[in-house]
């Protein structure tokens, strides 16, 4: 006969071959973004495709009722099989190979401590994170609700939307959550408003048409947050969301271009032209380039390549920096030197990035490894 596989071998073989499940131990009725620590931790597991409160044997990750987390621990204990991860010296998610009877922890996990592995790179939101895990109870709901909050935002962003509305946005979405309002739902009326926006631009009524636009830029943070602070991301959602990110903004440009005429203040048909190759044909090269990014450099987006980018994106000629320029330019009376100048603004925009893109490109031919500043 020949050798037996060593135990920790067998544990893992057995581990792969059967589904991972989740399953709560304890209770708790302390709820967090409206729903309790058990549904939240059913949505975690739904999302990260594993079975919740599954019967019968085989590998389960067994987390206390007592403790809310971000989805990021749970996908960190996932790859740590016959470990427990503690905090403060409490088990707060054990994986363990076998059956788990009774409502507690097995006995024999090997120790991960929270302390000793605080800092994740998140590459979705392009930036390190330190991930919530907190005990829960009625004192700590809205510390942690801030934190999950924050903890959902970009790291590589706007200036408007990691400045100016980031407690608004935190508002609503606890408002959003309470009333159980689905992302889609706050996605569709954001979307209603970005229409009314295009049209009171199109009549030339400008500061209407910005008021209709920040709380449209609001909603599209809101939805967003709300989707990872609850859960309830879907593919649909991301469609949605990015799809009506991505189409609106050269509509908004040429109806401000139009409703110009408003004001006496029209343009030439070859300013005009010009004006609108400059806006709309920068705008998708842009994306285009950030597009090439993510094909050569293993999914890099382009603003988080060194801190440089991620300076630049606070104010690359995308909407919300687009809309300060028009912002200050109407409040001066000339609506059309800001749309001059936001097409001068968006070709600088897009010559950095391409500049940006070349050097990348020829540093990686030179063998140098291409990746985030923030990963490192």
């Amino acid at each position: 006969m020949g050798k037996e596989a060593p135990i920790h071998l067998l544990i893992q073989k057995t581990m792969t071959s059967a589904p991972l499940r989740a399953r709560s131990i304890g209770s708790n009725p302390t709820l967090i973004w409206g729903m309790t620590s058990d549904e939240r931790l059913r949505r975690i597991a739904t999302a990260q495709k594993m079975d919740f409160d599954g019967e019968g044997s085989g590998p389960a990750l067994l987390v206390s009722a007592d403790y809310v987390f971000e989805p990021a621990w749970l996908k960190f204990m996932a790859q740590r099989p016959g470990e427990v991860l503690t905090m403060g010296g409490v088990k707060v998610i054990g994986h363990t190979a076998g059956t788990a009877s009774g409502d507690g922890f097995p006995e024999g996990l090997r120790e991960v401590r929270v302390e000793d592995n605080r800092v994740f790179y998140n590459e979705t939101l392009r930036k390190r994170e330190d991930p919530v895990i907190e005990r829960l109870d009625p004192g700590t709901v809205r510390s942690i609700e801030r934190k999950t909050y924050f903890g959902a935002y970009k790291g590589v962003t706007d200036l408007l939307t990691k400045y100016l509305w980031p407690e608004w946005a935190l508002v609503l979405t606890r408002i959003a959550a309470r009333l159980h309002m689905t992302p889609n739902m706050v996605t569709g009326i954001g979307a209603i408003l970005c229409v009314i926006a295009t049209w009171l631009f199109w009549q030339g009524d400008y500061w209407a048409g910005m008021a209709a636009g920040l709380v449209f830029m609001v909603f599209d943070t809101v939805d967003g947050k709300l989707a990872r602070c609850t859960i309830t991301s879907s593919g649909w959602g991301h469609v949605f969301d990015h799809g009506i990110d991505l189409v609106h903004p050269p509509f908004w440009w040429w109806a401000w271009g139009v409703g110009l005429g408003a004001w006496g203040l029209a343009l030439t048909n070859a300013t005009f032209a010009t004006v609108m190759i400059a806006i709309v044909g920068g705008y998708v090269v842009q994306r285009l380039i950030e597009g090439e990014s993510i094909r050569r450099f293993a999914g890099m987006h382009i603003h988080v390549w060194e801190k440089l980018d991620s300076d630049f994106r606070l104010i690359t000629a995308r909407r919300n920096p687009n809309m300060v320029i028009l912002f200050f330019a109407t409040l001066l009376q000339r609506p059309d030197i800001g749309l001059i100048a936001v097409a001068v603004w968006t070709v600088l925009s897009c010559l950095f990035h391409a500049v940006r893109l070349v050097q990348a490109i020829n540093r990686k031919a030179r063998g140098i490894e291409i990746k985030s500043w923030l990963a490192v």
